[in-house]
């Protein structure tokens, strides 16, 4: 145990390291001293713009980055554990498809805002909604075909035909819709974590972290699964109940990180497997506290790398691949 200890402190070092760093690294080059003065309440500060830079975006956006990625690689892992398999992700079995479809619906088809009766929503709230309803739509799918198909190749296939699916009907929203709603949704899924601002924060964060408080409560559940269903029943295990609590969780995980930060691809896929290489556990008492750290970290990391250019942002989409697809590539050799 000394040895996945020290592996611990040593990534959550590293992630810490990487929050700093996104504070006071960016697309505008301020110096470190000012950046430290408008933290900790210096009087080093001139200019006004460097405090809204600091405060306003770089700040919200490392704690989204922070709280997105450990929402995207614990809804991985406990798909993967789950279904018994480790191409098993959001992304794959078409939980972030259903999330963009409700986004889509709100953005190409009502315009950003929904109404019910007198009651209307509009902005991110609505966005946050629509994702996840649609999340919850192909949760709701995939619960009724895992009735139906006992095994979880099965239900891995049948969950990339709903994402072909969904995929298709946002094609055809995109047609039938404005130009400047395609744009729109274009930019949205492109993913950025640079779309929370300090106010939105409060309701980012509370629906993040409840779902990552109700991940953390299925770790007994989840080591059972392991060891089969069988096991697992005569464990006196509800299969049923865990299963839907296991993707509830994941739904409510993946539509907020991708509400907000757009349809975020590889890190739900590649994160647990980086903890499983790191720690060596297949204990989710030590996996899954470690995948919601590298979570953050790997997001951070691809942050980092977005506003590497001086004067312009790359898109997040361009970026998670680079390091998501070689682990993949590497389990599945490793595999075979």
């Amino acid at each position: 145990m000394k040895k996945v200890r020290y592996a611990f402190i040593i990534v959550a070092a590293l992630t810490a390291a990487l929050f700093v760093l996104n504070i006071f690294m960016g697309s505008v080059r301020i110096p470190w001293r000012e950046v430290s003065a408008v933290l900790f309440g210096g009087d080093g500060v001139s200019n006004p713009a460097i405090r809204f830079i600091v405060v306003e975006s770089r700040l919200p956006q490392a704690v989204t980055a922070l709280l997105a990625g450990a929402a995207l690689a614990v809804s991985g892992l406990m798909l993967q554990t789950s279904l018994r398999n480790p191409l098993a992700g959001p992304s794959i079995l078409g939980i972030s498809a259903g999330a963009g479809l409700g986004v889509a619906v709100v953005m190409l088809l009502f315009g950003g805002s929904v109404a019910l009766g007198s009651i209307s929503v509009g902005g991110r709230t609505a966005v946050l909604l629509g994702a996840l309803a649609g999340s919850l739509l192909i949760m709701a799918l995939l619960l009724l075909l895992s009735s139906w198909l006992k095994n979880t190749l099965m239900l891995l296939i049948a969950g990339i035909m709903l994402g072909y699916l969904t995929s298709s009907l946002i094609t055809l929203l995109n047609f039938s819709s404005t130009a400047e709603g395609v744009h729109g949704y274009t930019i949205w899924g492109m993913g950025t974590f640079n779309s929370v601002s300090m106010r939105q924060m409060p309701l980012f964060a509370g629906v993040s972290l409840a779902g990552l408080a109700l991940s953390v409560m299925l770790i007994k559940p989840l080591n059972l699964m392991i060891l089969g269903d069988n096991y697992a029943r005569n464990l006196g295990l509800n299969l049923m109940r865990t299963r839907n609590l296991l993707l509830f969780a994941t739904g409510v995980l993946t539509a907020v990180a991708t509400a907000y930060c757009g349809p975020v691809s590889f890190i739900g896929l590649a994160v647990p497997h980086i903890a499983r290489i790191i720690f060596r556990r297949d204990d989710h008492r030590v996996l899954l506290p470690a995948t919601i750290v590298l979570g953050g970290a790997v997001a951070l990391l691809c942050n980092l790398i977005c506003v590497a250019p001086s004067d312009s942002m790359l898109p997040l989409n361009a970026v998670t691949p680079l390091i998501g697809a070689p682990v993949i590539i590497y389990v599945i050799v490793k595999r075979r």
